[in-house]
């Protein structure tokens, strides 16, 4: 455990009691961040950082490139999986509510060594996906709204930076105003996504312009790619599996919340439900709107095109804003929970300059210096997709599998102590259908890695999970071995956390 006496309370050691503050002071913690997140706004976080508008909008081509319009069945499919994730998270998130989510739960259930990679797994994951979708979607979008449609590579390049300055700034300001944007990206969500696909069935079904297809495009393969069918409907699946994650990141933000225990496991198992459910309404309304197969596969963001044959201009703009104000929405989450595992680690001596990185603003009670480095972390590996040939490809990708190894490490954590876990009280038990939920996340987790690491069109990605799997292993062999030996660094186990 950390021997960092001052970042603890007098009495931690024997605190009592089941709340999240017992929990905290028996964790060897002193309450720093400020609790003002109540049940709605950890909804919010979980709900946005999945951003079904963001994801769909991403995604849709890559889905009708491999399996056609009848890609949009494998979703409910991963829904019901990811939904299983969640609940293993919602239950760890209400036995173990503190920041730094699975860096915490890892090191508890199994050690520090273990919580160590887990935790740089977290903070690689949330330091790739955004400066992708800034600088390969949001970016060319905006200045495509102010009338600038052949933009240079360094105008998208400076545009994509500004917008990954000003969630940071948010969220030093406060969590209160960074909750705010959060809890206004539900309803962008619902209208930029749900509300445009059921005006385009509405528009469709009224036939008001002509189309070639019935209802039964719905069911189509017709695709760009020609590939065996059991290839073909895997890949068609990362629709759901690259847009139906990070939901786990409301936990993230447990020591921000009010009454974590109960709020984390409802806002996750809410969201993961709602966003499954609201996505697969609007997959319907956009697909069925299709006025060309052959053209809409071909175009490079495919919901556009869609949206552009049946929507007048202005409307197709104010589309594009709120599909903008989500993806922002994705920062604005990221950066608070990226700097919250990062506050976590610090204060048990996991990173370099842990010292710096655990400080805690005493008027904003945000982790100010944590913010501010891992911005510059961020920037520098979107400078790095910059240089690649395809920063989306490379990126993206890594975004989409580094969750599931962390999912399927978390889990084999809980499988490892769940009947520790299980004595310790929650708002919220599996019980007996624990056990075959963790064998079910194992598998299901497992092939989706399998699904995202193989294939070629993901080999980019994979050379940055191998990196940052480099990067772990350095920092470990060279210094954090050594502080885990003399007990400078790492943490109690989840048995402190019992009365």
């Amino acid at each position: 455990m950390s021997t960092d006496e001052s970042a603890r309370p007098a009495g931690a050691a024997v605190a009592t009691g089941n709340g999240a503050e017992a929990i905290l002071a028996k964790a060897g913690y002193k309450p720093e961040l400020r609790r003002s997140l109540r049940f709605f706004s950890m909804f919010a976080i979980a709900f946005s950082i999945i951003s079904i508008t963001t994801g769909i909008f991403l995604n849709y081509g890559f889905g009708l490139s491999y399996w056609g319009p009848a890609a949009i069945w494998t979703w409910p499919i991963v829904g019901v999986g990811n939904l299983m994730i969640a609940l293993v998270v919602a239950e760890l998130g209400t036995r173990i509510p503190l920041a730094g989510y699975a860096y915490q739960w890892s090191a508890r259930l199994v050690n520090s060594t273990y919580g160590w990679f887990v935790g740089f797994a977290g903070l690689l994951y949330m330091s790739v996906g955004g400066g992708a979708i800034m600088l390969g979607v949001a970016s060319p979008l905006l200045l495509s709204e102010f009338g600038v449609n052949a933009p240079s590579a360094r105008l998208v390049f400076g545009v994509a930076i500004i917008l990954m300055v000003l969630p940071v700034i948010i969220n030093i300001i406060s969590i209160q105003v960074a909750a705010r944007v959060n809890n206004l990206a539900v309803f962008t969500e619902i209208i930029g996504t749900v509300v445009f696909g059921v005006l385009l069935f509405i528009l469709w079904a009224a036939k008001t312009k002509p189309t070639p297809y019935g209802a039964g495009i719905l069911t189509s393969t017709t695709s760009v790619y020609h590939n065996p069918t059991i290839y073909a409907f895997a890949l068609a699946g990362l629709l759901g599996a690259f847009t139906l994650v990070g939901f786990e990141l409301a936990a993230d933000m447990s020591e921000d919340a009010v009454n974590p225990r109960k709020s984390v496991p409802r806002g996750v198992i809410v969201a993961v439900a709602g966003s499954a459910v609201l996505g697969m309404i609007a997959l319907i309304g956009f697909t069925v709107a299709i006025p060309s197969l052959k053209t809409v596969e071909a175009a490079p963001l495919p919901l556009l095109a869609i949206a552009g044959y049946w929507l007048p201009g202005w409307l197709v703009k104010v589309f594009i804003a709120f599909v903008i104000f989500s993806m922002f929405a994705i920062l604005v989450v990221g950066a608070g929970a990226q700097a919250r595992l990062a506050y976590s680690m610090s204060r048990d001596n996991m990173l370099p300059f842990s010292t710096q990185l655990r400080k805690v603003n005493a008027s904003t009670q945000t982790p100010i210096v944590a913010l501010l480095v891992f911005a510059v972390v961020d920037i520098g590996v979107t400078w790095y997709g910059y240089l690649q040939a395809s920063a989306f490809a490379t990126l993206v990708g890594a975004t989409a599998i580094i969750p599931y190894i962390i999912y399927f490490l978390i889990t084999a954590g809980y499988a490892y102590k769940r009947r520790t876990l299980d004595s310790i009280p929650g708002a919220f038990s599996l019980g007996r259908w624990a056990w075959p939920v963790i064998i079910f996340v194992l598998l299901y987790s497992a092939l989706i890695i399998f699904v995202l690491s193989v294939p070629g069109p993901f080999h980019a990605a994979d050379k940055v999970v191998a990196y940052g799997a480099g990067l772990a292993l350095l920092w470990y062999v060279a210094a954090l071995f050594w502080r885990l030996r003399r007990g400078t660094a790492g943490v109690k186990p989840v048995e402190e956390l019992l009365d």
